[in-house]
């Protein structure tokens, strides 16, 4: 058979498995056995069982649950009912007030989460209501909090960056590390947007509340020194080379625990809950990331990922091209799909491609970790969508709509990242690596 009717056949058996209504990781391990069984010679079930053992026992993975565990620990304390009321004194002078608190909230609270969804249910659990109570516009609540929380994807530790960084074989402390600066300029577009539309709408800004002293608002903020502690440790340890990613994830969760405990918010049932929590969402990845590697060993024995590369180069597309096709690919695809699945199914195809192009390819896992954080917030299947319409009752359609603007905003960050790579690769390369 021709590889596009290969091609045709396997995405046709993927779509018909997941229409079942089997998990993705399993319908991934049954999509690449048909491939090995159909179109190989080795034996599927003898290449299944050592490629599953192989990813499932790898070290680099020990820093995925104890960096979801920490997240899940800090979800339960009080963190965002003391960073709004620790922000909203800082940023009551800037044009637009407290809006700013949902994307310096969601930049904080995505340095120690990992998770875009977490990080919208979080914040927005304290800054929609607040906000709303205080007359600012639903659509600009909705839209910068549905934005703002997808730095919970970029800005390390993130939980996707782990993903890539398995499936592509990366240093995922580099990762981490070139995904701080992406992050800050992300969150500086959403708060000049802030501004901008405030300036442009000064009649639909509150009234600012009584001006607080500087000591005043140092008082105001003390309740999220242990956090900002927390977020230093962890990323100055990976970025000095004291640890390792994995390393620093443990300290991470020992962190959360004491400042959990200094709160009073920590006790068997809030343990139970988070390390509970963490283990089903850790087990969920684990099997699509076994699945996957499956997949893409299937993929390698049938030729597909090496014949589309010598194709794209056969095209003569130039980089930018290149990069502007992938951008799409991955837009449309996360209508679809969630943005592990979309990095598991497409990595062992497109990094041979990329690789090809001498793309690099800590750069490359920052470029898609944003378009898959544009489509968090592109329907039918995106996430932080769906977690703000059990928030706020409103219908999908009008909260994609509200969104479009940091939609678009992420779009302009591609861009710069794109015409200023080291926006991305500066840092990790003045890292020490251990």
């Amino acid at each position: 058979m021709s590889d596009l009717a290969i091609t045709g056949l396997l995405i046709a058996s993927l779509f018909l498995i997941l229409a079942s209504g089997v998990w993705i990781g399993l319908t991934l391990s049954g999509v690449a056995w048909i491939g090995m069984q159909l179109f190989s010679s080795r034996p599927a079930g003898d290449a299944m069982a050592v490629t599953i053992w192989g990813s499932s026992s790898s070290w680099t993975l020990t820093a995925l649950p104890l960096f979801i565990w920490m997240g899940e620990i800090l979800f339960r304390t009080r963190l965002s009912q003391d960073m709004f009321r620790g922000l909203a004194p800082w940023v009551q002078s800037l044009p637009g007030r407290l809006l700013h608190t949902n994307v310096v909230g969601c930049t904080i609270f995505a340095a120690v989460s990992g998770s875009s969804a977490a990080t919208c249910a979080t914040i927005g659990k304290m800054t929609l209501p607040e906000l709303t109570r205080r007359g600012y516009p639903a659509h600009m609540v909705v839209g910068t909090l549905a934005g703002a929380s997808t730095l919970g994807l970029l800005i390390p530790p993130s939980i996707i960056m782990i993903v890539y960084g398995v499936t592509a074989e990366v240093s995922i402390s580099q990762l981490f590390i070139a995904g701080v600066l992406p992050g800050v300029l992300l969150a500086a577009l959403f708060s000049g947007y802030i501004m901008l539309w405030a300036l442009r709408h000064p009649d639909q800004v509150p009234q600012a509340e009584s001006r607080m002293s500087f000591m005043q608002k140092l008082s105001e903020s003390r309740a999220l020194i242990p956090v900002v502690l927390l977020i230093a440790a962890v990323l100055g340890s990976i970025y000095t080379g004291l640890a390792t990613a994995t390393e620093a994830a443990a300290v991470g969760v020992v962190g959360s625990l004491v400042l959990s405990a200094a709160q009073g918010s920590l006790n068997w049932g809030s343990f139970r809950e988070a390390l509970m929590g963490a283990t089903r969402l850790y087990c969920m990845i684990a099997l699509i990331l076994a699945g996957a590697a499956f997949l893409t060993l299937s993929m390698g024995y049938i030729g597909l990922p090496r014949h589309l590369a010598e194709w794209i180069a056969s095209l003569g597309l130039t980089r930018a091209q290149l990069i502007a096709a992938l951008a799409v690919f991955y837009i449309v695809l996360g209508c679809f799909l969630d943005g592990i699945s979309m990095v598991v199914l497409t990595m062992g195809v497109v990094m041979p491609t990329v690789q090809a192009a001498g793309i690099d390819p800590i750069w490359f896992g920052i470029f898609v970790v944003l378009v898959v954080e544009m489509a968090q917030i592109t329907p039918p299947v995106g996430f932080n969508l769906f977690v703000l319409q059990g928030m706020t009752g409103r219908h999908l359609p009008w909260i994609a709509k509200v969104t479009l603007p940091m939609f678009l905003l992420m779009c302009v960050a591609v861009t710069l990242i794109y015409i200023f790579p080291g926006i991305a690769t500066w840092l990790p390369q003045q890292m020490t690596v251990r």
